[in-house]
């Protein structure tokens, strides 16, 4: 399974879902994507979705929004 996290630092609701990666030890199952620092994720993100939103959490390339639902999903499967 392919886990990419897009988000920025400053962002709350991402925050949260990062709290919940270490707070799960999962750090090694997801690669991070900073938008702000990674300007070819950012745009991908864009492409792909239409929306600049973050957090989203593509799993297998489908991406999930909403830091409560990728932290739910987070819980039940890693």
């Amino acid at each position: 399974m392919n886990l990419e996290l897009y988000y920025f630092p400053e962002c709350p609701y991402c925050q949260r879902v990062l709290h919940k990666i270490d707070e799960l030890g999962v750090q090694d199952k997801i690669t991070l994507r900073n938008i702000f620092e990674d300007r070819n994720a950012y745009e991908k993100h864009v492409r792909l979705t239409g929306r600049k939103t973050v957090p989203c959490l593509y799993i297998d390339d489908q991406p999930m929004f909403e830091s409560a639902d990728i932290n739910q999903w987070l819980e039940e499967n890693l």
